[in-house]
């Protein structure tokens, strides 16, 4: 089943509103490993552009690589909107077989659990890949991810969520399931678009999440090429990761 459809696309800023992009940007400027203000950052599975228009917007230059055409039209009218695209550039690939023109990038990102959608031991090898073969040595990978110990303490369960957004209700209703046995978690979308008393659209997706475990980050990074340098809480970022943390942002460093 596709993810991130048109419709899902367009729903995504207004469902993930609340999120605090700017202080997550200042997240990834603390966690940055050999880069300075203005270096060449990639961000592999950019969706509609939130970390990479304000990332570009602080000096540095920008390339966006994600697979939902919906979603980077929508990065790219971001970029436009703020005056930045000339700092950035944004394309369509598949973040596990993606290969730029441009090697040599100061810093990688894979951040909101791009990392997670891949699923089999090979798709996540395949997508720190293609990281590593895009970045300098010394260079930060900084990525965020479900942690497996807290995922497994707080199990998900059925969730509601109700957005008015620009005369629109958007109504997403959430089932998940967990197996454990693959660090699997299914997440199943029900999402409803309403004007007023009328449905208009009515869209259907699963997203298969990986959630992970400390050893298993260590042993990808290091198949892949590179050191697990830290592994704190999410968003809270400057507490250390617990057996209650539900996310973790890591920082790989290439070797």
């Amino acid at each position: 089943m596709k993810v991130f459809g048109t419709t899902y696309a367009g729903a995504y800023d207004a469902l993930y509103g609340e999120k605090n992009y700017s202080l997550e940007c200042d997240m990834i400027e603390a966690l940055l490993i050999g880069s300075s203000k203005g270096g060449n950052l990639l961000d592999l599975g950019c969706g509609t552009g939130n970390h990479a228009v304000p990332l570009a917007d602080r000096g540095y230059t920008v390339t966006g690589v994600d697979l939902s055409d919906a979603m980077l039209e929508r990065a790219r009218e971001k970029a436009v909107r703020a005056g930045i695209s000339a700092n950035t550039q944004f394309h369509n690939g598949d973040v596990r077989t993606v290969r730029l023109d441009r090697e040599g990038y100061d810093a990688a990102l894979m951040m909101f659990a791009v990392l997670g959608y891949q699923q089999s031991d090979d798709d996540v090898r395949a997508a720190l890949g293609s990281a590593r073969y895009h970045l300098k040595a010394g260079s930060a990978f900084i990525f965020d991810v479900w942690y497996g110990p807290g995922v497994v303490a707080d199990r998900p369960g059925p969730r509601e969520r109700i957005v008015e957004n620009a005369g629109e209700k958007i109504v997403r209703r959430t089932n998940t399931h967990l197996d454990e046995a693959r660090h699997l978690c299914s997440v199943k979308f029900d999402l409803e678009i309403w004007r007023g008393e009328r449905k208009v659209d009515d869209v259907h997706e699963e997203h298969l999440m990986r959630y992970f475990f400390p050893d298993e980050l260590q042993r990808f990074a290091a198949e892949c090429g590179f050191v697990l340098k830290t592994l704190r809480n999410f968003p809270d970022w400057q507490q250390p990761v617990g057996e209650t943390s539900w996310n973790a942002v890591g920082v790989f460093q290439a070797i």
